[in-house]
Protein backbone atom coordinates (compact mmCIF):
# COMPACT_ATOMS: atom_id res chain seq x y z
CA UNK A 1 0.00 0.00 0.00
CA UNK A 2 1.35 3.19 -0.24
CA UNK A 3 2.35 5.79 2.58
CA UNK A 4 -1.12 6.67 4.90
CA UNK A 5 -3.92 9.16 3.52
CA UNK A 6 -5.28 11.44 5.95
CA UNK A 7 -8.34 12.75 4.01
CA UNK A 8 -10.77 13.26 6.41
CA UNK A 9 -14.40 10.65 5.10
CA UNK A 10 -17.59 10.85 6.59
CA UNK A 11 -19.28 8.26 7.14
CA UNK A 12 -23.28 8.32 7.33
CA UNK A 13 -24.78 5.22 9.00
CA UNK A 14 -23.49 3.14 11.86
CA UNK A 15 -24.86 -0.17 10.97
CA UNK A 16 -22.48 -3.15 10.25
CA UNK A 17 -21.31 -1.97 7.17
CA UNK A 18 -20.38 1.66 8.36
CA UNK A 19 -18.62 0.86 11.72
CA UNK A 20 -16.76 -1.98 10.29
CA UNK A 21 -15.35 1.17 6.95
CA UNK A 22 -14.69 3.47 10.12
CA UNK A 23 -12.37 0.76 11.38
CA UNK A 24 -10.93 0.09 8.65
CA UNK A 25 -10.43 3.29 7.40
CA UNK A 26 -9.11 4.12 10.18
CA UNK A 27 -6.62 1.53 9.79
CA UNK A 28 -5.15 3.08 7.12
CA UNK A 29 -4.64 6.25 8.55
CA UNK A 30 -7.97 8.35 7.45
CA UNK A 31 -9.47 10.67 9.54
CA UNK A 32 -13.52 8.84 10.26
CA UNK A 33 -16.72 10.68 11.63
CA UNK A 34 -19.67 8.73 11.80
CA UNK A 35 -23.31 10.00 11.61
CA UNK A 36 -26.26 8.31 12.78
CA UNK A 37 -29.54 8.52 12.20
CA UNK A 38 -30.88 6.82 15.58
CA UNK A 39 -30.59 8.78 19.07
CA UNK A 40 -28.87 5.82 20.18
CA UNK A 41 -27.03 2.94 19.31
CA UNK A 42 -29.48 0.77 21.07
CA UNK A 43 -29.65 -3.37 20.73
CA UNK A 44 -30.33 -4.48 17.38
CA UNK A 45 -32.88 -7.42 16.97
CA UNK A 46 -32.02 -10.12 15.18
CA UNK A 47 -28.63 -12.15 14.45
CA UNK A 48 -26.38 -12.48 11.08
CA UNK A 49 -24.23 -15.13 9.98
CA UNK A 50 -20.69 -13.55 9.88
CA UNK A 51 -18.93 -15.58 7.02
CA UNK A 52 -15.44 -17.03 6.42
CA UNK A 53 -14.93 -14.24 3.70
CA UNK A 54 -15.82 -11.06 6.11
CA UNK A 55 -12.81 -12.59 8.60
CA UNK A 56 -10.51 -13.29 5.99
CA UNK A 57 -11.39 -9.42 4.57
CA UNK A 58 -10.38 -8.08 7.73
CA UNK A 59 -7.75 -10.12 7.98
CA UNK A 60 -5.91 -8.39 5.32
CA UNK A 61 -5.95 -5.21 7.29
CA UNK A 62 -4.61 -6.85 10.46
CA UNK A 63 -7.50 -6.51 12.31
CA UNK A 64 -8.49 -9.77 13.84
CA UNK A 65 -11.35 -9.16 16.45
CA UNK A 66 -12.12 -11.78 18.90
CA UNK A 67 -15.67 -12.78 17.56
CA UNK A 68 -15.19 -16.22 19.09
CA UNK A 69 -16.37 -14.73 22.67
CA UNK A 70 -19.68 -13.52 21.38
CA UNK A 71 -21.41 -15.90 19.05
CA UNK A 72 -20.70 -19.89 18.20
CA UNK A 73 -19.13 -21.09 15.26
CA UNK A 74 -21.50 -22.32 12.25
CA UNK A 75 -19.78 -25.71 11.12
CA UNK A 76 -23.02 -27.67 9.45
CA UNK A 77 -26.16 -25.82 8.43
CA UNK A 78 -29.14 -28.88 7.93
CA UNK A 79 -31.55 -28.55 5.23
CA UNK A 80 -34.71 -30.57 6.36
CA UNK A 81 -38.28 -31.25 5.31
CA UNK A 82 -41.34 -30.05 7.45
CA UNK A 83 -41.08 -32.80 10.35
CA UNK A 84 -37.13 -32.67 10.38
CA UNK A 85 -36.55 -35.25 7.92
CA UNK A 86 -33.22 -34.95 6.06
CA UNK A 87 -32.55 -33.02 2.62
CA UNK A 88 -29.34 -31.83 2.52
CA UNK A 89 -26.77 -30.35 5.26
CA UNK A 90 -24.22 -28.23 4.12
CA UNK A 91 -20.77 -28.71 5.91
CA UNK A 92 -19.04 -25.49 6.52
CA UNK A 93 -16.60 -26.96 9.05
CA UNK A 94 -14.04 -28.25 5.76
CA UNK A 95 -14.05 -25.57 4.06
CA UNK A 96 -13.90 -23.00 6.58
CA UNK A 97 -10.26 -25.39 7.92
CA UNK A 98 -9.21 -24.95 5.03
CA UNK A 99 -9.55 -21.46 4.04
CA UNK A 100 -8.32 -20.58 8.12
CA UNK A 101 -11.38 -18.68 9.15
CA UNK A 102 -14.46 -20.11 10.74
CA UNK A 103 -18.30 -18.98 10.23
CA UNK A 104 -20.12 -17.30 12.67
CA UNK A 105 -23.57 -16.96 14.29
CA UNK A 106 -24.11 -13.83 16.13
CA UNK A 107 -26.23 -11.56 17.33
CA UNK A 108 -26.73 -8.03 15.53
CA UNK A 109 -25.77 -6.16 18.97
CA UNK A 110 -22.70 -8.37 19.96
CA UNK A 111 -21.25 -7.60 16.16
CA UNK A 112 -21.88 -3.78 16.76
CA UNK A 113 -20.39 -4.39 20.07
CA UNK A 114 -17.15 -5.74 18.77
CA UNK A 115 -16.88 -3.62 15.91
CA UNK A 116 -17.52 -0.57 18.25
CA UNK A 117 -14.40 -1.49 20.24
CA UNK A 118 -12.37 -1.45 16.84
CA UNK A 119 -13.00 2.17 16.37
CA UNK A 120 -12.03 3.55 19.92
CA UNK A 121 -12.01 7.36 19.75
CA UNK A 122 -13.38 7.85 16.38
CA UNK A 123 -16.40 10.41 16.79
CA UNK A 124 -20.20 8.89 16.02
CA UNK A 125 -22.68 11.52 16.04
CA UNK A 126 -26.38 10.56 16.50
CA UNK A 127 -29.69 11.91 16.03
CA UNK A 128 -28.00 13.12 12.86
CA UNK A 129 -30.51 11.79 9.99
CA UNK A 130 -28.51 12.78 6.71
CA UNK A 131 -31.39 14.54 3.83
CA UNK A 132 -28.71 15.59 1.18
CA UNK A 133 -25.13 16.27 0.17
CA UNK A 134 -23.37 18.99 -1.95
CA UNK A 135 -19.98 19.01 -3.54
CA UNK A 136 -18.15 21.61 -1.93
CA UNK A 137 -14.65 22.56 -3.76
CA UNK A 138 -13.09 19.22 -4.08
CA UNK A 139 -14.91 17.63 -0.87
CA UNK A 140 -18.00 17.29 0.12
CA UNK A 141 -20.95 18.92 2.90
CA UNK A 142 -23.89 16.72 4.34
CA UNK A 143 -26.49 17.82 5.33
CA UNK A 144 -28.54 16.45 8.39
CA UNK A 145 -32.30 16.78 9.67
CA UNK A 146 -31.44 18.36 12.69
CA UNK A 147 -30.01 21.52 10.94
CA UNK A 148 -26.05 20.86 11.19
CA UNK A 149 -24.16 20.02 8.52
CA UNK A 150 -19.98 17.91 7.57
CA UNK A 151 -17.71 18.51 5.55
CA UNK A 152 -15.32 15.57 4.35
CA UNK A 153 -13.28 14.79 1.57
CA UNK A 154 -15.02 11.79 0.97
CA UNK A 155 -18.49 10.94 1.81
CA UNK A 156 -19.64 6.99 2.59
CA UNK A 157 -23.37 6.35 2.20
CA UNK A 158 -23.60 3.67 4.82
CA UNK A 159 -27.52 4.30 5.79
CA UNK A 160 -28.93 1.19 4.60
CA UNK A 161 -31.77 -0.09 2.58
CA UNK A 162 -33.36 3.03 2.58
CA UNK A 163 -30.62 5.57 2.10
CA UNK A 164 -30.39 9.10 1.75
CA UNK A 165 -27.18 9.25 0.08
CA UNK A 166 -28.17 6.61 -2.62
CA UNK A 167 -31.73 8.34 -3.06
CA UNK A 168 -30.50 11.59 -4.10
CA UNK A 169 -27.63 9.60 -6.45
CA UNK A 170 -30.74 7.35 -8.41
CA UNK A 171 -33.16 9.45 -7.80
CA UNK A 172 -36.86 7.84 -6.57
CA UNK A 173 -36.82 4.44 -7.07
CA UNK A 174 -39.14 1.84 -4.92
CA UNK A 175 -37.77 -1.65 -3.46
CA UNK A 176 -38.40 -4.60 -5.00
CA UNK A 177 -40.56 -7.07 -3.13
CA UNK A 178 -40.14 -10.63 -3.21
CA UNK A 179 -44.16 -11.08 -1.65
CA UNK A 180 -42.97 -12.75 1.33
CA UNK A 181 -43.11 -11.57 5.02
CA UNK A 182 -40.19 -12.85 7.46
CA UNK A 183 -40.67 -13.23 11.10
CA UNK A 184 -37.26 -13.16 13.40
CA UNK A 185 -36.24 -13.26 17.08
CA UNK A 186 -33.96 -14.35 19.25
CA UNK A 187 -35.12 -15.10 22.63
CA UNK A 188 -32.68 -16.75 25.52
CA UNK A 189 -33.81 -20.29 24.95
CA UNK A 190 -32.71 -24.21 26.19
CA UNK A 191 -33.84 -27.04 24.47
CA UNK A 192 -31.63 -30.16 23.71
CA UNK A 193 -33.28 -30.69 20.05
CA UNK A 194 -31.27 -26.94 19.91
CA UNK A 195 -27.82 -27.82 20.90
CA UNK A 196 -24.65 -25.58 20.48
CA UNK A 197 -24.02 -25.14 17.26
CA UNK A 198 -27.09 -25.97 15.86
CA UNK A 199 -28.34 -24.89 12.20
CA UNK A 200 -31.57 -26.09 10.34
CA UNK A 201 -33.62 -24.62 7.76
CA UNK A 202 -36.90 -26.02 7.28
CA UNK A 203 -38.34 -26.39 4.06
CA UNK A 204 -42.18 -25.88 3.30
CA UNK A 205 -44.67 -25.07 0.79
CA UNK A 206 -44.39 -20.94 0.45
CA UNK A 207 -43.41 -20.93 3.88
CA UNK A 208 -39.59 -21.92 5.70
CA UNK A 209 -38.64 -22.01 9.13
CA UNK A 210 -34.92 -21.34 10.37
CA UNK A 211 -33.25 -21.67 14.08
CA UNK A 212 -29.54 -21.18 15.10
CA UNK A 213 -27.94 -21.95 17.92
CA UNK A 214 -25.51 -18.60 18.46
CA UNK A 215 -24.50 -18.93 21.57
CA UNK A 216 -24.31 -17.32 25.28
CA UNK A 217 -27.74 -18.59 25.78
CA UNK A 218 -29.47 -17.31 22.67
CA UNK A 219 -31.24 -19.34 19.71
CA UNK A 220 -32.08 -16.81 16.60
CA UNK A 221 -35.38 -17.90 14.93
CA UNK A 222 -36.70 -16.70 11.62
CA UNK A 223 -40.08 -17.74 9.50
CA UNK A 224 -40.98 -16.81 6.25
CA UNK A 225 -44.57 -17.29 4.57
CA UNK A 226 -45.88 -16.21 1.22
CA UNK A 227 -47.74 -12.94 0.99
CA UNK A 228 -48.94 -10.34 -1.68
CA UNK A 229 -46.52 -7.65 -1.23
CA UNK A 230 -49.27 -5.51 -0.05
CA UNK A 231 -50.02 -7.52 3.00
CA UNK A 232 -45.82 -8.53 3.49
CA UNK A 233 -45.77 -4.66 3.85
CA UNK A 234 -48.15 -3.75 6.63
CA UNK A 235 -48.37 -7.71 8.69
CA UNK A 236 -49.15 -7.05 12.14
CA UNK A 237 -50.44 -9.96 13.31
CA UNK A 238 -50.29 -12.05 16.43
CA UNK A 239 -47.76 -14.83 17.71
CA UNK A 240 -50.58 -17.24 17.30
CA UNK A 241 -51.11 -16.23 13.56
CA UNK A 242 -47.43 -17.48 13.22
CA UNK A 243 -47.90 -20.63 15.16
CA UNK A 244 -50.53 -21.63 12.80
CA UNK A 245 -48.18 -20.89 9.85
CA UNK A 246 -46.24 -23.94 10.95
CA UNK A 247 -49.47 -26.01 12.15
CA UNK A 248 -48.00 -29.81 11.58
CA UNK A 249 -44.82 -28.88 10.90
CA UNK A 250 -42.09 -30.60 13.74
CA UNK A 251 -42.63 -29.63 17.04
CA UNK A 252 -39.31 -27.98 17.90
CA UNK A 253 -40.84 -25.04 15.90
CA UNK A 254 -44.13 -24.32 17.99
CA UNK A 255 -42.32 -24.64 20.98
CA UNK A 256 -39.78 -21.94 20.02
CA UNK A 257 -42.15 -19.41 19.16
CA UNK A 258 -44.55 -19.88 21.96
CA UNK A 259 -41.16 -19.35 24.18
CA UNK A 260 -40.67 -15.72 22.70
CA UNK A 261 -41.89 -12.93 24.26
CA UNK A 262 -43.84 -11.09 22.24
CA UNK A 263 -42.26 -8.14 21.92
CA UNK A 264 -39.22 -9.97 20.74
CA UNK A 265 -40.79 -11.21 17.02
CA UNK A 266 -40.30 -9.01 14.32
CA UNK A 267 -41.85 -8.60 11.08
CA UNK A 268 -39.97 -7.51 7.98
CA UNK A 269 -41.04 -7.54 4.40
CA UNK A 270 -38.77 -9.65 1.98
CA UNK A 271 -37.26 -7.06 -0.28
CA UNK A 272 -34.07 -5.88 -2.26
CA UNK A 273 -33.42 -3.25 -4.74
CA UNK A 274 -32.37 -3.63 -8.63
CA UNK A 275 -28.63 -3.13 -9.20
CA UNK A 276 -27.04 -0.42 -9.60
CA UNK A 277 -24.18 0.13 -12.08
CA UNK A 278 -23.05 3.14 -10.52
CA UNK A 279 -22.43 4.23 -7.06
CA UNK A 280 -21.85 7.66 -6.52
CA UNK A 281 -19.54 10.38 -8.83
CA UNK A 282 -16.93 13.01 -7.12
CA UNK A 283 -15.96 12.31 -3.77
CA UNK A 284 -19.17 10.17 -2.87
CA UNK A 285 -19.75 6.42 -2.96
CA UNK A 286 -22.08 3.69 -0.94
CA UNK A 287 -21.44 0.99 0.64
CA UNK A 288 -23.29 -2.63 2.39
CA UNK A 289 -27.24 -2.76 1.69
CA UNK A 290 -27.00 1.15 0.28
CA UNK A 291 -25.05 -0.10 -2.35
CA UNK A 292 -26.39 -3.82 -3.14
CA UNK A 293 -29.32 -4.50 -0.64
CA UNK A 294 -29.72 -8.67 -1.00
CA UNK A 295 -32.30 -11.13 -0.11
CA UNK A 296 -31.04 -12.65 3.04
CA UNK A 297 -31.06 -16.17 1.38
CA UNK A 298 -27.09 -16.83 1.19
CA UNK A 299 -26.62 -15.22 4.84
CA UNK A 300 -23.86 -12.78 3.32
CA UNK A 301 -25.38 -9.29 3.62
CA UNK A 302 -23.01 -8.64 6.95
CA UNK A 303 -20.13 -10.17 5.48
CA UNK A 304 -20.20 -8.77 1.86
CA UNK A 305 -20.84 -5.61 3.19
CA UNK A 306 -17.60 -5.66 5.54
CA UNK A 307 -15.85 -7.10 2.22
CA UNK A 308 -17.10 -3.49 1.26
CA UNK A 309 -15.24 -1.89 4.01
CA UNK A 310 -11.91 -3.54 3.65
CA UNK A 311 -11.30 -3.33 -0.50
CA UNK A 312 -12.59 0.35 0.16
CA UNK A 313 -9.74 1.29 2.55
CA UNK A 314 -7.23 -0.56 0.43
CA UNK A 315 -8.09 1.36 -2.63
CA UNK A 316 -8.03 4.46 -1.04
CA UNK A 317 -4.95 4.02 0.88
CA UNK A 318 -3.10 3.20 -2.51
CA UNK A 319 -4.75 6.09 -4.40
CA UNK A 320 -3.60 9.39 -5.32
CA UNK A 321 -6.61 11.16 -4.79
CA UNK A 322 -9.76 10.64 -3.36
CA UNK A 323 -12.20 10.34 -6.70
CA UNK A 324 -9.65 7.47 -8.36
CA UNK A 325 -9.61 5.53 -5.08
CA UNK A 326 -13.40 5.52 -4.88
CA UNK A 327 -13.69 4.92 -8.72
CA UNK A 328 -11.13 1.99 -7.94
CA UNK A 329 -13.24 0.92 -5.30
CA UNK A 330 -16.34 0.36 -7.23
CA UNK A 331 -14.78 -1.30 -9.96
CA UNK A 332 -13.37 -3.84 -7.49
CA UNK A 333 -16.80 -4.58 -5.93
CA UNK A 334 -19.09 -3.98 -8.91
CA UNK A 335 -19.13 -7.93 -10.72
CA UNK A 336 -19.28 -9.47 -6.83
CA UNK A 337 -21.97 -7.79 -5.46
CA UNK A 338 -24.38 -8.02 -8.50
CA UNK A 339 -23.63 -11.83 -8.37
CA UNK A 340 -24.36 -12.17 -4.97
CA UNK A 341 -27.74 -9.84 -5.08
CA UNK A 342 -28.52 -11.95 -8.22
CA UNK A 343 -27.98 -15.01 -6.50
CA UNK A 344 -29.94 -14.26 -3.44
CA UNK A 345 -33.04 -13.73 -5.49
CA UNK A 346 -32.88 -17.11 -7.08
CA UNK A 347 -32.25 -18.95 -4.32
CA UNK A 348 -34.82 -16.71 -2.21
CA UNK A 349 -37.22 -17.65 -5.61
CA UNK A 350 -36.46 -21.54 -5.30
CA UNK A 351 -36.68 -21.65 -1.38
CA UNK A 352 -40.14 -20.10 -1.67
CA UNK A 353 -41.32 -22.33 -4.12
CA UNK A 354 -45.03 -23.32 -3.22
CA UNK A 355 -46.74 -25.47 -5.90
CA UNK A 356 -46.75 -29.24 -4.77
CA UNK A 357 -44.50 -30.35 -7.58
CA UNK A 358 -42.18 -27.15 -7.71
CA UNK A 359 -41.21 -28.08 -3.93
CA UNK A 360 -40.87 -31.52 -4.66
CA UNK A 361 -38.09 -30.85 -7.58
CA UNK A 362 -36.51 -28.21 -5.68
CA UNK A 363 -35.87 -30.80 -2.76
CA UNK A 364 -34.92 -33.64 -5.18
CA UNK A 365 -32.55 -31.30 -7.08
CA UNK A 366 -31.16 -29.95 -4.11
CA UNK A 367 -30.78 -33.50 -2.07
CA UNK A 368 -29.00 -34.94 -5.34
CA UNK A 369 -26.54 -31.89 -6.45
CA UNK A 370 -23.17 -33.02 -6.12
CA UNK A 371 -20.80 -32.64 -3.47
CA UNK A 372 -18.28 -31.29 -5.66
CA UNK A 373 -20.63 -28.62 -7.09
CA UNK A 374 -21.70 -27.68 -3.70
CA UNK A 375 -18.25 -26.94 -2.24
CA UNK A 376 -17.70 -25.07 -5.51
CA UNK A 377 -20.16 -22.75 -4.48
CA UNK A 378 -19.24 -22.72 -1.29
CA UNK A 379 -15.62 -21.63 -2.04
CA UNK A 380 -17.06 -18.96 -4.58
CA UNK A 381 -18.61 -16.75 -1.72
CA UNK A 382 -16.19 -18.04 1.28
CA UNK A 383 -12.69 -17.71 -0.37
CA UNK A 384 -12.42 -13.93 -0.01
CA UNK A 385 -8.41 -13.84 -0.80
CA UNK A 386 -9.03 -15.48 -4.04
CA UNK A 387 -11.74 -13.06 -5.08
CA UNK A 388 -8.87 -10.33 -3.73
CA UNK A 389 -6.00 -11.60 -5.88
Amino acid sequence: MAADRHWKVIIVGAGIGGLTAAATLRRVGMEVEVFERAGELRPAGGALSLMSNAVLALRTLGIEPKFEEKSEVLSELHFVTTQGRPIRTMRFKEISEELGAPCYGIHRTDLQQVLLAEIGDTPIHLDAEATGFERDGAGVRVRFKNGTEARGDILVGADGFSSAIRGQITGPELPRDADYVCWLSTPYYQDPRIPKAYGAHFWGRGARFGIANIGLGRIYWWGTKNLPAEQARTWHGSKQEIVRTYAGWADVIRDLIEATPDEEILSVPAQDRPFIESWGSGPVTLLGDAAHPMLTSLGQGAAVAMEDAVVLARQLADAADPVSGLRAYEDRRRERTRRMVKMSRSMSRMEQAEGAIPVLLRNTYFRLLPQAAIDRQNRSTLDFNAIAR
